[in-house]
């Protein structure tokens, strides 16, 4: 009987506000950061790694809290805690003191999603597979006894969850063997961020289409007459028959975004990212009324399945960005898919930040292979930043996530990078070589 020993978590942080990637019309400086978890077993062979994702500042914060998250698994034997991982997350959920600071939102949220991505990870170890492959192998009715769906029953019930599972479930091989061949599309915003020059922004994005990408994501917001050049730089670059998405990263009043969008609208976007408040379902909801025949997209920043309930039902958003850190791991990211089904809409994941392109790619092949079925207006985000600390980055060729093979949720960091970069007392924070950057932090 195999059982987990311990939780451990890092802070680890990665300087990137130094080349200023990742830089919004919000976020100006951020150091792309992961609250790391590690659950170790008493089998030297099995661990389980997760992570939520933050940039800088207060990652400190996550690791405690996901510390804290983590105790309740100290002693549970494996096999059982991975056979029922919906009755793990309930009863982390259900802690009623942690549950307090949130509840299901902010840095204890978080923390629930770094540990249970851990414990997604390693069931998926446990089963030999990949975790989109454990996904895609579990019936309809395994898969809705782990999606958390408490305060869905307006939107989805779960006989009408598992009938949705069922239509596509005789077809699943069949599109997982496209996938084989084909990979998964993705967009690039590694050109596109903010505080880059008009020469890099150019070169990155002709390496873009050099490398078979047909969209990319500009960031827009801080200064209208830079947006106007910036676009035009990229339509003259990726032509008009590329897809160009616009992400303003929250910074704008609901009158400002549909006045600044309609300025925009001459560069044919194909979304407005982030528009306003990500709490704003109403805003969101006249935003898209607004603007289009330019879609409306969000939720990074969307803190739980219920503001994406609310979302859908108020037809607010075109296209559905959840984030594989921020809501509680597959449990609730399930509920999420289910109901972006049923209200047809399609789901774009957000993977703008350290680890999260690696976690992304598993949800998105199991979404098209088990619960959408279609490829049509999906899309999902790529960035070219730190996956050289990951054991197993995700490979993009042709412009498209190919099919992770290892087991696992591909989260698993190499130790010399956590040891490099954990805050503050990692080697390169605690060099006297870089003392700007560590005032800095």
């Amino acid at each position: 009987m195999t059982k987990i020993i311990a939780v451990t978590t890092h802070d680890v942080r990665f300087p990137t506000s130094l080349s200023m990637d990742g830089s919004d019309a919000m976020n100006k400086d951020g150091d792309y950061s992961a609250a790391y978890v590690v659950i170790t077993t008493d089998d030297p062979d099995l661990t389980g790694h997760g992570f939520t994702f933050t940039l800088g500042r207060g990652n400190d914060l996550c690791a405690e809290a996901a510390r804290q998250r983590g105790l309740p698994l100290i002693g549970l034997d494996v096999d059982e805690a991975v056979a029922d991982l919906g009755a793990v997350y309930r009863g982390l959920q259900g802690d009623s003191q942690l549950r307090w600071l949130g509840p299901e939102k902010g840095v204890i949220h978080l923390a629930l999603a770094a540990v249970m991505n851990a414990m997604w990870d390693l069931a998926a170890r446990r089963a030999k597979k990949p975790l989109w492959k454990l996904l895609t192998d579990m019936s309809p009715t395994e898969l809705v006894d782990a999606a958390d769906l408490r305060y869905l029953s307006d939107a989805i019930t779960r006989d009408e969850a598992i009938a949705l599972l069922e239509e596509l479930r005789p077809s699943r091989s069949e599109r997982e063997a496209e996938l084989a061949v084909s990979g998964y599309p993705c967009y690039t915003t590694s050109a596109g961020w903010l505080g880059y020059s008009d020469d890099k922004l150019r070169r990155l994005l002709q390496e873009a289409v050099d490398e078979g990408y047909r969209h990319v994501k500009l960031k827009v917001g801080a200064n209208l007459d830079d947006d106007l050049r910036r676009l035009a730089i990229a339509r003259e670059v990726i032509g008009w028959d590329a897809n160009l998405m616009i992400d303003a990263n929250q910074v704008w009043d609901v009158p400002e975004a549909i006045e600044w969008v309609g300025r925009l609208a001459e560069f044919k976007p194909l979304w407005i990212e982030e528009p306003t408040s990500p709490d704003d379902v109403l805003g969101h909801a006249a935003v898209r009324k607004a603007v289009s025949p330019i879609g409306v997209a969000t939720g990074e920043h969307g803190m739980n399945r219920v503001l994406f309930k609310q979302m859908f039902q108020a037809e607010a958003i075109d296209y559905c960005q959840l984030d594989a850190a921020r809501l509680g791991s597959v449990n609730e990211i399930l509920a999420v898919y289910l109901m972006a089904k049923k209200f047809g809409v399609p789901v774009c994941p957000h993977a703008g930040g350290v680890g999260l392109c690696e976690l992304v790619q598993h949800l998105s092949i199991f979404d098209y292979v088990a619960v959408s079925g279609t490829l049509e207006n999906r899309v999902t985000e790529y960035v070219d930043h730190l996956h050289e600390h990951f054991v197993d980055p995700c490979i993009i060729e042709n412009g498209a996530y190919r099919l992770p093979v290892s087991p696992g949720y591909s989260a698993e960091m190499f130790a010399e990078s956590v040891a490099d970069f954990s805050f503050p007392d990692g080697r390169y924070w605690s060099s006297a070589r870089q003392p700007a950057v560590l005032a800095a932090s």
